[in-house]
């Protein structure tokens, strides 16, 4: 069973930087597409980025394009998402997911809180 933890949310102002990692428990890490998406207070969830299992593609929703880059590292079984000029609208939970058993993403991580103040 995969499991996925994220860390490096935090307290930013705007215009700051963060690095959110994703760690993947599991020795198949490097076949998987994964992808990060957010959910801030009273909003659905939405993508945010996604990078394909050799890292050859990368998406990206237009609201963030420019300025987070997806990557990853299939040796340390972790993705990652530099966050760069952030907005007080980038606040949210962001999580990973990984598509395991089918296109769909179907592992989560529990989250973390990515806060902008202006």
């Amino acid at each position: 069973q995969v499991q996925l933890v994220e860390s490096g949310g935090g307290l930013v102002q705007a215009g700051g930087s963060l690095r959110l990692s994703c760690a993947a428990s599991g020795r198949t890490f490097s076949r998987y597409t994964m992808g990060w998406f957010r959910q801030a207070p009273g909003k659905e969830r939405e993508f945010v980025a996604a990078i394909t299992w050799s890292g050859g593609n990368t998406y990206y929703a237009d609201s963030v394009k420019g300025r987070f880059t997806i990557s990853r590292d299939n040796a340390k079984n972790t993705v990652y998402l530099q966050m760069n000029k952030l907005k007080p609208e980038d606040t949210a939970v962001y999580y990973c997911a990984a598509q395991i058993h089918s296109a769909e993403y179907d592992c989560w991580g529990q989250g973390t809180q990515v806060t902008v103040s202006s």
